[in-house]
């Protein structure tokens, strides 16, 4: 059995998976992890092999950066050339979340008719303007087992058409770390590290397309997080391509002067949640972030006109904001006056997925 990764997200997911396997020894048979290196700063990958206690992968790609084009097709050739070369031949591929390594490494596995299982299954945002997207609908349309994590990716597969013999609702996995983690996260106390009251500032993750490559939208936001931190202490870890077009658009002097804005390079993960875990407030266009923050209890306004996970609206903390920054101004004044709303548990997001992704897989190709 194969299991794939290529970037954050993807090393959060497969975590927990891995540490199951790990636990069963002999029982879960050979298996091998083939990181593709679509994400290669060290700060964005590396990093969550120790954090996340994942070993090192068994094979690297080293595919790096590109347009979606390239980067798809130079992780479908190696993936590929990989599957073609293995012996014996692999009993499955597992690809988790939406990335262009996941619709690739899924694509590569079909052709040579090896099963693909999709862990994260289902989601969708309807906006196919989202590379994501794309990537979320060739990889179910492909996969040989659908692995949900919250009832509306069942009702998407359903509607699709999907025969219903190949979906099962396990959860979510990217909870599974968040709970096993949390303790060492709280152990960290990243934000007494940067002289910040534990539940008195803002978190703030942005890096998607939409919101950091048009000069007009980023200025926008730099403007509302200047405003935001003039009511309390903002951190913002920058993504690289965040900090790219900062610097591009004659920005990152700006960002960097307002103060009580802590712009930084990206955290870890042990990091990231504990600031996560101790803000007021936090920031985002993150699916990974919407979920954690519902998870946590902590309000999260997502700068996107949809979501893939909307159960992070229905039972969560998540409002989704668009670029309305009025809006977004409005939903800060209710949370720092506790009026926000609370949210609710969210079914199988118990820290026990990747149990149940595990027993679906040894049941459909097998134990030992």
């Amino acid at each position: 059995m194969i299991f794939t990764g290529g970037a954050r997200p993807n090393f959060m997911k497969l975590a927990p998976i891995l540490h199951v396997m790990e636990r069963l020894g002999p029982e879960a048979g050979a298996w091998c992890l083939v990181h593709t290196g679509q994400h290669y700063d060290p700060g964005m990958s590396e990093i969550f092999f120790e954090q996340l206690g994942i070993r090192s992968p068994d094979v690297h790609l080293g595919v790096g950066s590109g347009t979606h084009g390239a980067q798809t097709a130079r992780v479908l050739a190696a993936f590929e050339e990989l599957l073609l070369k293995r012996e014996p031949r692999p009993r499955g591929v597992v690809v988790v979340g939406d990335v262009n390594s996941t619709m690739a490494a899924a694509l590569a596995a079909v052709k040579l008719l090896i099963p693909v299982a999709h862990v994260e299954a289902g989601l969708r945002s309807f906006d196919r303007t989202m590379p994501e997207e794309i990537n979320r609908l060739v990889t179910d349309a492909v996969a040989d087992l659908l692995l949900v994590s919250e009832p509306s990716g069942e009702e998407n597969l359903r509607r699709e058409g999907i025969d219903e013999r190949k979906v099962h609702f396990v959860g979510n996995v990217m909870i599974d770390t968040l709970v096993e983690r949390l303790a060492d996260a709280r152990g960290v106390d990243a934000a007494t590290e940067l002289g910040l009251p534990r539940g008195g500032f803002a978190l703030v993750t942005l890096h998607r397309p939409s919101n950091v490559d048009h000069a007009d939208r980023l200025e926008r936001l730099v403007e509302f997080l200047g405003g935001l931190a003039a009511r309390l202490p903002v951190v913002f870890p920058a993504h690289p391509r965040t900090r790219a077009r900062l610097e591009e658009f004659g920005l990152l002097e700006r960002a960097s002067g307002l103060p009580r804005l802590l712009l930084r390079e990206p955290l870890g993960y042990v990091q990231n949640l504990s600031l996560m875990a101790d803000a007021r407030l936090v920031i985002t266009d993150s699916g990974g972030i919407q979920e954690e923050t519902s998870h946590l209890g902590v309000p999260c306004l997502t700068f996107r006109e949809n979501t893939e996970r909307p159960v992070t609206v229905s039972h969560g903390t998540n409002t989704i904001v668009g670029h309305d920054l009025e809006l977004a101004a409005g939903l800060v004044d209710r949370i720092l006056s506790g009026e926000y709303k609370q949210g609710r548990p969210i079914p199988r997001w118990d820290g026990r997925a990747a149990e149940r992704v595990v027993e679906v897989l040894l049941d459909a190709w097998g134990r030992g």
